[in-house]
């Protein structure tokens, strides 16, 4: 369960942040002062921590260096009153994950957690090729047929190498996975690593995001922002959906690309960084130059090398593999016992075309062993998706008897927390189709959906689909 460190010596903040940000899905700790704090993160191992800029030892500039020596990957998040905001700029650019004025909104300070949360994993949580069983701390990149032997390769080959990587490959490949490993495997695996959707941000702000902004610059802007460029100096950066990024912020990627320099929105000095690039989409970039689109230049300097990840139907060997690894990944999180696939239906699963790829595969697996009323898989487990025109018939003929059997199949293993569980898959299922439907911009999707982005992420998080 993901871990989160307050440092704060005011005992009504500590309360009321720890009562409203501590669930089933989030362990609070809290401390003190600097000391304590310190002293708390090598015996607790958060995965971030939010820290008040003024504490009785030490300031909170000083505890964050501190935090660093003793965990140079670990999330901060600064804290601040609105005159303290230099010391907490100085902190962002340093390395600090986000700073936020008091009073801290609780619903925002959520999201930035929740985002915080998520990079711990992406830069702690290992990408690995192997077979074994072990199904902790680690995610895995599975396939041993000869198209994933040569992204393995790309990999092997461009990781030590410091130049920029695009990853090709249709939604659910696992780009991220990739992006992840390389990193992991290069000279920078010690220093940060930031990763942002392109698609996910409104077009606003993708600039003010990557580069930042200076106070003024334009409405909303009360404050100075760092953005990514500057916070990942000296690490690497990636860029998903980057088919999705405008023109403007297109030509000013370019010339960090060249030179290594930008500015901030509404600023003129010229901001140094060493990151290094990694890029993805699921588009076809080249179609895009053609029409306007995309630069034509950008697509040169990201083209030198490019790692293409095969959709899943150009791979159907992996298939059984997969399943496989998905079963027991299931069976470990939500304590079921299913050990046996039949054959049957590592043929359907085979024979389905898989529009969505292993994002979608593994989602069918999860729903299946939730469905299991034994140790064994069986086709009467599969969602009807899989079988297309060759669809097994269903018990009753109601557009919901699908959902009941699910319900069904839970009370007869005496699960848990049917009703949560349910719902989880209730949400997991209209999430993923208005997302598809949006084509992963997440602004879209809220509004299609009638709630705020920030409900949508915190929906994404709980159905890990984030």
């Amino acid at each position: 369960m993901p871990k989160l460190l307050i440092v704060d010596d005011e005992p009504n903040v500590l309360y009321s942040l720890r009562t409203g940000l501590e669930t089933d899905e989030l362990t609070v700790v809290t401390a003190k002062t600097a000391k304590q704090g310190l002293a708390a993160i090598t015996i607790e191992r958060p995965d971030v921590v939010l820290v008040d800029v003024r504490l009785p030892d030490l300031s909170g500039l000083e505890l964050f260096e501190k935090i660093k020596g003793l965990d140079s990957q670990l999330p901060v998040v600064i804290v601040t009153a609105f005159g303290e905001t230099d010391t907490a700029i100085e902190a962002m650019k340093r390395g600090a994950f986000e700073y936020l004025l008091k009073p801290v909104d609780l619903h925002h300070l959520r999201e930035v957690i929740s985002k915080a949360i998520e990079l711990r994993r992406m830069r702690t949580v290992p990408a690995h090729f192997d077979q074994s069983d072990d199904l902790t701390n680690v995610d895995r990149i599975i396939g041993q047929s000869p198209a994933m032997q040569n992204v393995y390769k790309g990999i092997g080959r461009f990781a030590p190498q410091d130049v920029t990587v695009l990853i090709l490959g249709e939604s659910g490949t696992g780009k991220e996975l990739v992006a992840r490993a390389l990193y992991q495997h290069s000279k920078r695996s010690g220093k940060p690593f930031l990763a942002i959707n392109c698609a996910a941000i409104p077009e606003n702000l993708m600039e003010s995001d990557l580069f930042g902004h200076e106070k003024g610059s334009f409405t909303g802007a009360d404050r100075q922002r760092i953005g990514k460029f500057e916070q990942a100096d000296g690490g690497t950066l990636f860029l998903d959906e980057i088919g999705d990024m405008t023109p403007a912020t297109q030509a000013k990627v370019l010339r960090v690309l060249q030179d290594q320099r930008f500015e901030r929105v509404g600023g003129r000095e010229s901001v140094k960084t060493d990151v290094r690039l990694i890029a993805a989409t699921n588009q076809k970039l080249d179609a895009m130059v053609a029409v306007g689109r995309f630069r034509e230049d950008l697509l040169y300097r990201l083209n030198g090398v490019t790692i293409h990840i095969p959709p899943l139907r150009e791979r159907t060997r992996d298939v059984p593999e997969l399943v496989r690894h998905f079963v027991r990944l299931t069976n470990s999180r939500l304590a079921k016992t299913v050990h046996t696939v039949t054959p049957e239906v590592l043929q359907i699963l085979a024979a389905y075309g898989w529009p969505g790829n292993v994002r979608e595969l593994q989602n069918a697996i999860r729903y299946s062993v939730i469905r299991a009323t034994s140790d064994v898989l069986t086709p009467e487990c599969l969602p009807t998706t899989v079988f297309g025109q060759n669809a097994v018939p269903r018990q009753g003929n109601s557009r919901f008897s699908e959902l009941r059997e699910l319900v069904r199949g839970l009370l007869k293993t005496n699960a848990p927390d049917v009703y949560r569980t349910v719902l989880q898959e209730i949400d997991r299922v209209v999430l993923e189709e208005t997302l598809s439907h949006a084509h992963g911009n997440q602004v879209l999707a809220s509004e299609l959906l009638g709630i705020s982005r920030t409900t949508l992420r915190a929906k994404l998080a709980a159905a890990d689909l984030d």
